[in-house]
């Protein structure tokens, strides 16, 4: 037994509790952690995977304003420097790929838009990494998450299987590549283990499902000419009934023949048999689906165009409430992730990415200029940096742009009194100094005084 295993370490995973004896049951966990929650058959019979979700106006408004929120905020790679500080460190290699071009196909803002709904489709969101020969990043490559498999080899490492297409890599159709760990950007999202996310739609195809069964529901009524369903009854025997069926659909269905009036021969009479939308609370179950699917995405509905309930009060809450609570996580998950990722281990403690939320925080102009007068009469922002934030030209350095200013009345809590006690010891030196005249020298000025 060597040392390490001696003192506990090696031999066991941290998700494997009996060490190498359970490898097996390890690579079952992580390759089927993702397929606890999966596209298929909702309850009520309809079929929801990425593409019908899609379909659902309220699932694609949520998924594009968390996408392009996060794809549009300016993403910098920054050096730890002296005193607690930073500064961009435009120099790395990684510097360009996050913030302008992470691959000559993709901008910045596509790439990170691609793999955020990804994630908020799959739950998964997957990129290689490709490296020159002196471990330098040179791009980040989408790759399809239906197309990814996780596994651990026989030491309990995992790998990446990419079963590639034919529009993936010219001539190799259907063939597989192995990545290992550090060949892969993976971002995962909620998950039972933290290797592997699961997928929101997948985790709600129920609630989806029955927004998209009412969907096609009003599709129907509108296409049966807005008229609940019936029947048609005769008082003879047909000898075919589907042929009758077919002729009255064909000129009295659809929204365009609505109100037309019909024409019924040979005794024929129409009888209604479903209630109308208005008793089965169709309109209010179309709201519901708006509400739960905002649920589901943590999305306040008046960003979807759902305003019923927002009135200048609560709206600009409502907005702050989703940066912190809907993008900030997403974020963080972003920064974390590259940093294990794509750094390099003796990168990891000198460099590091931040987005910069600040912009979806701002304020309208008057408590914009407000805070900044907080913040330049309490010399913590300089004109520069104030003229940064409102896209202004700075001042020249000479002319004091750089400088900050501080109003001279402000005194440390260590400091209260000092001042009063020095000029109170002057005022009884000089009273001192008053008394010790000779008597003469007084009269003297009083003389001179009168």
């Amino acid at each position: 037994m060597g040392l390490f295993k001696w003192l506990g370490f090696g031999g066991k995973t941290r998700d494997a509790p009996g060490g190498a004896a359970n490898i097996p049951d390890i690579q079952n966990s992580v390759r089927d952690s993702g397929q606890t929650f999966t596209f298929g058959r909702a309850d009520s019979g309809e079929r929801v995977d990425e593409k019908s979700s899609l379909q659902i106006a309220t699932v694609y408004a949520c998924v594009r304003l968390l996408a392009e929120t996060v794809a549009g905020l300016p993403l910098h790679l920054y050096r730890y420097v002296d005193n607690d500080g930073k500064e961009k460190a435009v120099e790395h290699p990684l510097y360009k790929i996050l913030y302008r071009q992470p691959n000559p196909e993709m901008t910045s803002f596509s790439f990170r838009e691609c793999l955020m709904t990804h994630l908020l489709l799959w739950g998964n969101a997957y990129a290689q990494i490709v490296r020159d020969g002196k471990n330098n990043i040179l791009g980040l490559y989408p790759l399809m998450p239906q197309n990814v498999e996780i596994d651990r080899d026989e030491h309990g490492s995992i790998y990446y299987i990419y079963h590639a297409y034919e529009d993936d890599k010219a001539g190799e159709t259907g063939k597989d590549y192995y990545f290992k760990r550090e060949e892969v950007l993976h971002i995962p999202g909620l998950g039972f283990n933290g290797l592997v996310g699961f997928s929101p739609i997948g985790m709600m195809k129920n609630a989806l499902g029955s927004a998209i069964a009412v969907e096609k529901y009003g599709s129907s009524f509108f296409r049966n000419g807005a008229q609940p369903s019936g029947v048609l009854e005769h008082p003879g025997t047909l000898k075919n009934p589907e042929k009758v069926r077919d002729a009255w659909e064909s000129v009295y269905g659809g929204a365009s023949n609505a109100h037309r009036v019909a024409i019924l021969e040979e005794g024929m009479k129409y009888t209604a048999i479903s209630l109308p939308p208005e008793d089965s609370q169709f309109l209010e179950t179309r709201k519901f689906s708006v509400e739960e699917i905002c649920r589901i995405f943590r999305v306040p509905p008046h960003l979807v165009q759902d305003l019923e309930h927002a009135t200048f009060s609560n709206i600009e809450h409502q907005g702050i409430d989703f940066v912190q609570h809907s993008v900030t996580p997403w974020l963080v998950r972003w920064e974390q992730v590259i940093v294990k990722d794509i750094l390099l281990e003796d990168e990891q403690d000198v460099y590091f990415p931040k987005f910069n939320a600040n912009g979806l925080l701002r304020g309208d102009y008057q408590s914009r200029m407000n805070g900044y007068a907080v913040a330049f009469a309490n010399g913590f922002m300089s004109p520069n940096e104030i003229r940064r934030l409102e896209n202004l030209n700075p001042i020249p350095k000479e002319d004091g742009g750089d400088d900050y200013y501080l109003n001279g009345s402000y005194t440390k809590l260590s400091m209260a009194g000092i001042a009063y006690g020095v000029n109170t010891e002057k005022e009884e030196e000089s009273e001192g100094n008053r008394e010790s005249q000779p008597s003469e020298n007084r009269r003297e000025g009083r003389r001179n005084i009168q």
